[in-house]
């Protein structure tokens, strides 16, 4: 249905996934842990108002802009992650993940001054009981930034795309991008932001931006609640950034595409079931990054990362998509009318 509406041939759409394969992308980020503690509750803490949850199992994963690389390694892609992680376990086992994917840890930095950030939730019965952030949301040192910034460049030659992945953990600063930004558009390389500033002027050589409906809130001024104040808020910040595209993602009303302050496309969810939506802007700035530099238009992107997204809210915890199910997933809007 998606797909007749917006006039979009789902065998291009196909042949671009299929062409994912070994397209380098480099993901600049704030690189995370996350942790999974799987359990069961049968009664409340006599200490305490709260449930006691018995532990089954405990599983670890890539997550923050890490999980923005493994989505794009589990589309076929090869993910280049430019990022910072402490001396500890926790960074250890980051690149160990890295290597997993067949992902280069180059560009990763040790700082020697903070953890690497890492998030746990227990969930018991499908269900998150709480979570646990360890991490340091201070911003780098101006050593560590110029090291980052350096192997930012050294790694931009030979990638197709980059993808700012922030999650407001300290990496990602006005600074940073004022030294990495401007080289990748000297590159002419294809510029995907998720946002976390509120200014999203910084982020201007970006070719397309994504925040989700309370970024754009913040971003715009504008509260957002219903599509006239949504519209609003988009051409007020691309008016105001003088950035080319805006792909404001929100949740189960789907996503808004607005291009070059004259054209919105509103593109409403394909989720069956919205079980977790952990990671789904994830998924959604992977999957839209590949399919710009496999040659899809800006709206075949979004359409192609909204489908994407509505796999993976079918999933528990931090998940991604592969080439097969997203094209099966294609194949099965084709047959809709």
């Amino acid at each position: 249905m998606i797909l007749n509406r917006y006039k979009c041939d789902p065998e291009v759409l196909i042949r671009a996934v299929q062409s994912f394969r070994d397209k380098r992308i480099l993901v600049l980020g704030d690189m995370m842990l996350d942790r999974f503690i799987w359990g069961a509750v049968s009664r409340i803490s006599p200490e305490a108002p709260v449930p006691v949850v018995e532990i089954k199992t405990e599983s670890t994963r890539l997550g923050g802009a890490a999980n923005v690389a493994s989505n794009i390694r589990s589309l076929g892609g090869i993910p280049v992650p430019i990022g910072v992680i402490g001396n500890d376990s926790e960074g250890d086992r980051l690149r160990e993940e890295f290597r997993t994917l067949g992902s280069p840890t180059g560009g990763l930095v040790i700082d020697k001054s903070r953890p690497t950030s890492i998030k746990t939730r227990i969930i018991a019965h499908h269900q998150q009981v709480c979570r646990t952030d360890r991490e340091d949301r201070s911003s780098l040192s101006s050593g560590i930034q110029s090291r980052v910034a350096d192997k930012f460049s050294a790694a931009l030659q030979s990638a197709a795309a980059v993808i700012v992945s922030d999650y407001a953990k300290g990496l990602i600063s006005s600074p940073l991008l004022r030294r990495t930004l401007p080289r990748a558009k000297s590159a002419r390389k294809i510029i995907c932001i998720d946002p976390k500033m509120k200014d999203f002027a910084i982020y201007k050589p970006a070719t397309v931006i994504t925040p989700n409906t309370m970024e754009a809130e913040h971003a715009s001024g504008i509260a957002i609640s219903g599509t006239r104040d949504l519209l609003r808020a988009g051409k007020k910040i691309l008016s105001d950034s003088g950035i080319k595209h805006l792909l404001v993602t929100r949740g189960e009303e789907g996503m808004a595409l607005f291009e070059n302050d004259t054209k919105v496309t509103c593109i409403p969810t394909v989720a069956k079931e919205v079980f977790d939506v952990t990671g789904a802007g994830d998924t959604v700035i992977s999957t839209l990054a590949l399919g710009l530099v496999s040659g899809l238009s800006i709206l075949e992107s979004a359409i192609l990362s909204n489908i994407a997204a509505g796999i993976v809210v079918g999933k528990l915890g931090t998940a991604s998509v592969t080439p097969e199910e997203l094209i099966a997933a294609i194949q099965d809007e084709q047959t809709k009318h």
